[in-house]
């Protein structure tokens, strides 16, 4: 299982070189390109537990608040060998400058000790109830809070978002903290479709499998996939790249087409010339459509 991990990562890593991508031209930035950039520095690490990667880094505005917060999840295909918060640099910073403080939180992943099923779904759970712990000290309105992942993020932040709908789970805890909304950003949303018609580009299906492989049941979709505990009773905006090769649009289609029917108020965006990494880039026309409905669910 180590070694398919591991080519797996390096095929998301050099998938440019080996795998034809239809958009390459079209689509113009990649994740080194965000990596390359300047980036900011958070305010502060904080650990929300013990734990390895259990910690979050906080991005707050200039004044004296209290600020509505977007609790951030980076993508990475669960993977420990894919770069993690600083994925996320780009978009905090701009947040930030907005008057939008940010959680950025971390978690572990597909090659850390924990990672996997219960691990990073008890981490992600962790980090998301500890806002309560961080507006004891830091200015934050937990009245005004969204929750936001990008890929495998989108699907830990809808899947934070949906715990409440957890009961006959070892997931399962008391009083999970709701946010206002869950967006999310070319997220994986159906953890068992991805698995099936996923295109490869984030080594699945061996990485859906690795994810949920310490499941103790015979249903392992029905705690860890957020399509399954539909209705969620959070409002959702699902947001797809239309040039993304990773997480093509369909999926986002697809998703928000159960959550709706689910009774669920959900939002589902397709934004032009998009590729995956758009979607976390500031200076991208997409970012505009995500701040948006950033703003719209914090009600700025």
């Amino acid at each position: 299982m180590r070694l398919a991990l591991s080519l797996a990562a390096a095929l998301l890593v050099t998938a440019p070189t080996l795998a034809q991508d239809p958009h390459a031209d079209a689509r113009p930035i990649s994740w080194r390109d965000l990596l390359d950039r300047e980036r900011a520095s958070a305010d502060a690490r904080i650990e929300y537990g013990q734990g390895e990667e259990q910690y979050g880094e906080l991005w707050l505005p200039e004044g004296d608040g209290p600020f509505p917060l977007v609790i951030m999840i980076h993508g990475g295909c669960w993977q420990a060998a894919i770069p993690g918060t600083i994925l996320q640099d780009q978009l905090n910073a701009d947040l930030k400058a907005r008057g939008i403080a940010v959680w950025n939180l971390t978690y572990p992943r597909l090659g850390h000790e924990t990672g996997g099923y219960p691990g990073t779904f008890e981490s992600v759970a962790m980090a998301t109830d500890y806002v309560l712990t961080l507006a004891e000290t830091y200015p934050i309105d937990l009245e005004r809070t969204v929750l936001m992942g990008h890929s495998a993020g989108g699907h830990l932040a809808l899947w934070a978002a949906a715990r409440g709908q957890l009961t006959d789970s070892p997931l399962a805890a008391p009083n999970p903290f709701t946010p206002n909304g869950v967006i999310t950003l070319a997220g994986i949303n159906d953890l068992e479709l991805y698995r099936a018609d996923g295109p490869g580009r984030c080594g699945e299906p061996d990485t859906v499998d690795a994810l949920i492989a310490g499941h103790p049941g015979a249903t392992p979709y029905a705690d860890t996939s957020p399509v399954q505990l539909l209705p969620l009773h959070v409002e959702q905006v699902i947001m797809s790249g239309e040039l993304d090769p990773i997480v093509p649009p369909q999926f986002g289609v697809s998703y928000t087409a159960e959550a709706q029917a689910a009774g669920d108020t959900v939002t589902e965006v397709t934004l032009e010339n998009a590729g995956h990494f758009e979607l976390i880039d500031p200076t991208a026309p997409a970012w505009e459509v995500i701040l948006g409905e950033v703003e719209r669910l914090l009600g700025e």
